[in-house]
């Protein structure tokens, strides 16, 4: 293990870590003022530097005072050790998964301004993967962390002492387990056609032949509203309904234990819009964008050619990831302002006797075409 791989994977983790702290608190302030656009309203304002309002970005540090400050409660004859798990077992898969994630191609510090005809530089001494972790069923570590989420729900309303808490979580573990298992199923189409576990080869793959939307369309609208119900987010925020059970299964929390629930949620978003980036709209894959530079090849018109370094290469297709992610992340907000609550029985119907059976379906039809084109 040579210096240079130490050093990089240092400054992958603690480049990860800084992403997590302020991913969070971004999200807070991007929820806040897009549905101030969407309802025709003024977003956040009041806090500010003097003169200066900063778009309203200083109530993200209000908010981390607030709080920091404020009473850690516990009820009487709560679980104390469950409720301070709680969090943190909520707060757990969402972590864990950003470290399995492709962000980029392969770096190669020694040819940064190279240009490289041959395709994207996958090996040398100087040569790193902008990914944290690489794992060779990495879809299924991520459907497995993903699983876990539903324990940190169900203990903080078990370990409340509060009926409302404990009808949330009731509700949350349901609602989750339902639903995860559209969202592995609408994935098993997506293997079958890449032929692959690996996240990274997935997205090579898109990258070589054509993106995972065109060739899995069913797949991706399955696994965003299954994606989305695992988010506890409108219209899939029964586990926490206001005008049912108060604030569901974390009531009873407050201060920094309570703030890691909301970032937890909020992160989700992000999460979810990270894997649909990987899996359906080709990850850092940029258009006519290749190794060597941009082609654009169309229909009666010449082929246009500029060699870019490997460097910009790699800069520009970073830049086209996170632009898919932040349309992903505008389409899972837009709905959570737009569409109303589902009652009880319209959710799991939706689940078991709607997106079941079409994840299913998909799954034979994909095999099917597949062995009828081979």
């Amino acid at each position: 293990m040579n210096a240079f791989f130490v050093w990089m994977t240092v400054a992958k983790i603690v480049a990860f870590v800084l992403f997590i702290l302020t991913g969070g608190a971004l999200m807070v302030w991007v929820e806040r003022r897009l549905s101030a656009m969407m309802q025709d309203r003024v977003g956040p304002h009041r806090a500010n530097l003097g003169r200066f309002r900063l778009w309203g970005l200083i109530h993200i540090l209000a908010d981390g005072l607030k709080m920091m400050v404020k009473e850690d409660f516990i009820p009487r004859r709560a679980d104390r050790l469950l409720h301070a798990l709680a969090p943190i077992l909520a707060f757990f898969p969402v972590v864990v998964t950003f470290a399995v994630v492709p962000f980029g191609p392969t770096l190669d510090f020694a040819h940064l301004g190279a240009v490289n005809h041959e395709g994207p530089l996958f090996s040398g001494p100087w040569a790193t993967t902008l990914q944290v972790a690489t794992i060779d069923v990495g879809l299924l570590f991520v459907l497995a962390i993903a699983g876990t989420g539903v324990v940190g729900a169900v203990l903080a309303g078990a370990a409340s002492d509060n009926r409302f808490s404990l009808l949330g979580s009731l509700r949350a573990a349901s609602q989750m387990i339902s639903y995860e298992v559209t969202l592995g199923a609408s994935l098993v189409g997506c293997i079958l056609v890449f032929g692959t576990l690996r996240i990274e080869q997935m997205v090579l793959w898109q990258h070589q032949h054509v993106w995972g939307i065109l060739v899995q369309p069913l797949a991706f609208l399955l696994f965003l509203v299954a994606g989305i119900a695992e988010s506890k987010r409108v219209p899939f925020d029964l586990p926490e309904g206001e005008s049912e059970i108060v604030a569901g299964y974390f009531l009873e929390y407050s201060g920094m234990k309570f703030a890691m629930f909301f970032l937890g949620e909020l992160m989700e978003i992000v999460v979810l819009a990270i894997l649909l980036t990987v899996f359906f709209l080709g990850g850092w894959d940029v258009p006519f964008l290749f190794a060597d530079g941009l082609h654009v090849d169309l229909p009666f018109l010449d082929t246009w050619v500029w060699n870019w370094p490997h460097g910009v290469v790699v800069l520009v297709q970073l830049l086209g990831f996170t632009v898919k992610v932040g349309a992903m992340v505008f389409l899972q907000m837009a709905l959570r302002w737009t569409l109303p609550r589902f009652r009880y029985d319209q959710l799991m119907d939706l689940g078991w006797k709607v997106l079941l059976p079409l994840s299913l379906g998909n799954i034979a039809v994909t095999a099917v075409v597949l062995a009828a084109l081979r």
